[in-house]
């Protein structure tokens, strides 16, 4: 669960990814990922999620409003950094042998795509069980709808009993190819969804890729010997520095691809990719001339259009084929055929420096959230939520005092050497370089406005002392 979705800015940025992107129909696609691991798995069986560090927080409250039920079975594998899939998966699988044992069956799901009849799914995932449970390394074909040259294929070969043996891998071919692919029936888009056991993948990464597993059972060995073994223990994060010496390479190119044992169940469910803002569309009702509506959004004398308003109406006049996608700080307008090219929008911002291609105007913490009201020269607001029983961090700042008003319940504030209560609409100042902390002790959430005073007022600009999520 992871990945910026840039193609899918400006909804989803770095510090809130397309998986946490809220879906036309309701839900998010971690969120209904986690409802297909819940719907096939047995009730004992851990949920093991791999994600990069600064979504632990994220993906913990996601799961907690989605399926408190299965709290206790969460299991959180945090990356330091991002090297694809092949150490995501090859570290899973040392971690569910280590705890489970090697002969543990793993299903492996990116949390962006989106799958609706999760009976047939649960049925092809049997399918995938039992070839795994011979040795096979199950991966799950996709039917081609189309001459999709954004997907990678696999070509299937002599028929299993529930699947086909994977003849071989094929990279994303040209318009041409495609569509001979298509026409030909013997091809599958290739899902990156995957079924084996433990002891069976790695014994072929071991084979396929000893450069690859050598860093990885390092990295393993490195953080699993600091980490407790508490059945409480819901997070583990990687080792940074073992970790980072990990090649970056997906687990197509470093095992399935190398493999003898490879299998492929054709999919009967539906599936989505979402991975653009077409893939998005069609996932709405379109009215009669075409277009596609959410939000507050009105389209006049316009045909085919993708209307996509968060928090501003768009109105659209006599155009055609357009995407409009609307946020409160930034607005994204293409022709229909060019969704794919929307990650150069988010490269040629990044080389920019825009702050936009990273962050909203909202941005959620352990603790909370806050959200950017003003920003100015001289000044900046905020508005911030501190939820039940959560610490901001013991700190200061060198060139910027602040002052909080509560709106919203009762805060517990330190300022300086002195610690008080701050009730509804009252306030206090914080100089320059005075240390400061701010606690929610009762059971509902607080909201205060922040006004920051000075001549910088980036988030570096704090100096931690002490920190409940580890942020010193």
């Amino acid at each position: 669960s992871g990945g910026a979705g840039t193609r899918l800015w400006p909804v989803s940025r770095k510090s809130l990814p397309k998986p946490f992107m809220p879906l036309p129909a309701g839900g998010t696609l971690l969120g209904g990922t986690l409802a297909r691991a819940l719907r096939v798995s047995g009730s004992d069986a851990p949920l093991v999620t791999v994600t990069a560090a600064t979504y632990a927080h994220l993906t913990l409250d996601l799961y907690r409003r989605v399926a408190p039920e299965a709290d206790a079975r969460q299991q959180l594998l945090l990356e330091p950094s991002s090297r694809n899939t092949a150490p995501a998966i090859l570290l899973a699988a040392l971690w569910i042998a280590a705890r489970r044992g090697g002969h543990s069956t793993l299903l492996v799901l990116p949390a962006d795509h989106l799958i609706r009849n999760e009976d047939v799914f649960a049925s092809d995932v049997a399918k995938a069980q039992a070839l795994a449970a011979e040795g096979h390394l199950v991966t799950f074909g996709i039917p081609p709808t189309r001459a999709e040259t954004g997907y990678g294929y696999i070509e299937r070969g002599d028929a299993l009993e529930g699947g086909f043996k994977v003849a071989r891998f094929v990279e994303k071919p040209d318009a041409s190819t495609a569509a001979a692919y298509v026409a030909g029936g013997r091809h599958l888009w290739n899902a990156g969804m995957f079924c084996f056991r433990a002891d069976a993948l790695i014994e072929a990464a071991d084979l396929a890729c000893p450069e690859v597993m050598g860093p990885v059972r390092a990295c393993f060995l490195a953080s699993d010997a600091r980490q407790p073994r508490r059945d409480d223990a819901r997070a583990l994060t990687w080792d940074a520095a073992s970790f980072d010496a990990i090649p970056g390479i997906s687990i197509d190119y470093a095992v399935m691809e190398r493999a003898d044992r490879v299998a492929v169940v054709p999919a009967s469910f539906d599936w989505n990719d979402i991975g653009s803002w077409t893939a998005v569309g069609e996932e709405m009702p379109s009215d009669a001339d075409g277009n596609r509506i959410r939000g507050d959004a009105i389209a006049i004398d316009s045909h085919g259009c993708q209307l996509h308003s968060t928090a501003r109406t768009i109105a659209a006049v006599g155009v055609c084929d357009l995407t409009v996608v609307e946020t409160a700080d930034a607005v994204l307008i293409a022709h229909r055929d060019r969704a794919q090219d929307v990650k150069k929008v988010v490269d040629a911002l990044r080389a920019r420096g825009n702050a936009s291609v990273d962050t909203h105007l909202t941005v959620h913490r352990p603790w909370g959230s806050y959200t950017v009201l003003e920003d100015g020269a001289d000044c900046k607001v905020k508005r911030l939520t501190v939820k039940p029983g959560q610490v901001l961090s013991l700190q200061l700042h060198h060139r910027r005092s602040e002052h909080w008003t509560v709106v919203t319940g009762t805060a517990r504030v330190r300022v300086g050497d002195e610690e008080f209560d701050l009730e509804r609409n009252h306030s206090t100042y914080i100089p320059v370089e005075t240390l400061h902390r701010l606690e929610n002790r009762t059971d509902t959430d607080i909201h205060l406005i922040e006004v920051q005073c000075g001549d910088y007022f980036g988030e570096d600009d704090i100096e931690r002392l002490e920190d409940r999520y580890g942020r010193v």
